[in-house]
């Protein structure tokens, strides 16, 4: 293919001065690649004004040797692209290497394990990386679009780490402080509670505490309740869990991680929920989800558990009668060590009774 002298289509460029800079890279590519498309001298559209406009023919060049130094070394920004071969997947990632930083890479291909490999080894050198195949090629924004969760930018020259973009870009103004403070602080300044500050057992159940009363540090201590053999039997047989650490204590001694059978986690979770919820029509009004959950050791027949639920943030709705409160939860046996730690989410009325 030779170089065309004239195209019908041409690309925009901030300034004279970039153009300028465009053509100049062009020309110290050319001592390893050649023109394949385009003309950087030259635009033949009509009404446009080659000495005036900040405009330019995108063009393509081919680099038939591909470990050249001067297509991984000069970059001319602007509508210019560099075709090169590659003989393997080791060499596409070399070649990427050799860039020292992009802010986005993509790659088109039907074979997932080469998608795999190339992700792997060019993710060092990019900060983002689009991967087209037949499942998402057709909803693809392209190669330049990113979304506003994605990073945009990569290390070494290609953006310092991230481009101001996206969320980035966002927090970049808003006011961020790190504060290093006693929990007892922290918890004040913040408004959440942080595990060591005070608890507060105070003012009766937490759980009979509208918004308007409930306090970051409101706690409630409930049980002990012992687990019993025949509870575990019972839970395996309601529920369909039957795996084999819960049932057969031979098994389970085989297993590195215990000393016989084992209550369920979720029979755990079950226990304490029983023992923590205060059971009459009240502020709160529902229950809506377990987040961070952690079993950290394991229950046997015969342990007690306790359960420490201590309110850990409240989030009023603007335009509910309700909100949500964040309960920090802690179950430990009768040796003081946590069993199972994790987040209540629940939705509590700003009054009680209801206005």
């Amino acid at each position: 293919m030779s170089a065309k002298k004239g195209v019908d289509f041409l690309s925009g460029l901030k300034g004279i001065a970039q153009r300028e800079e465009v053509r100049r890279s062009v020309k110290g590519l050319l001592g390893a690649a050649r023109l394949v498309f385009g003309d950087p001298e030259h635009v033949d559209v009509v009404g446009a004004d080659a000495e005036r406009g900040a405009f330019i023919s995108p063009l393509l060049l081919r680099c038939d040797d591909a470990h050249r130094a001067e297509p991984h070394e000069i970059e001319a920004f602007g509508p210019v692209a560099t075709i090169m071969g590659y003989a393997s997947t080791e060499e596409v990632i070399e070649l990427a290497a050799r860039g020292l930083g992009s802010l986005a890479g993509s790659v088109v291909t039907g074979d997932a394990e080469f998608a795999r490999q190339v992700v792997l080894g060019t993710a060092p050198w990019h900060g983002r990386l689009l991967v087209l195949d037949r499942d998402d090629a057709a909803e693809s924004t392209g190669h330049g679009s990113p979304l506003p969760p994605l990073v945009h930018g990569g290390p070494g020259r290609a953006g310092g780490g991230e481009e101001m973009g996206g969320i980035r870009g966002v927090l970049h103004y808003m006011q961020r402080t790190a504060v290093q403070a006693s929990p007892r602080v922290l918890t004040a300044v913040t408004g959440t509670w942080v595990p060591g500050a005070a608890r507060s057992t105070e003012g009766g159940h937490p759980f009979r505490k509208s918004l308007a009363d409930l306090r970051p540090g409101d706690t409630v201590v409930a049980g002990p309740r012992q687990v019993t053999l025949a509870d575990v039997e019972h839970f395996a047989e309601f529920t369909g869990d039957t795996f084999y650490a819960h049932m057969d204590d031979e098994a389970a001694r085989a297993n590195p991680l215990f000393d016989g059978r084992v209550a369920h986690g979720y029979l755990v979770l079950s226990f304490a929920a029983g023992l923590f919820v205060q059971p009459d029509p009240g502020p709160v009004l529902a229950n809506y989800g377990v987040e961070n959950l952690r079993f950290l050791t394991p229950v046997y027949p015969g342990d007690e558990l306790t359960v420490t639920l201590t309110c850990k943030q409240i989030i009023p709705r603007e335009d509910a009668a309700y909100g949500e409160v964040r309960w920090d939860t802690d179950v430990t046996n009768q040796h003081g060590a946590s069993v199972a730690k994790y987040d209540v989410l629940t939705v509590v009325a700003k009054e009680w009774p209801a206005g």
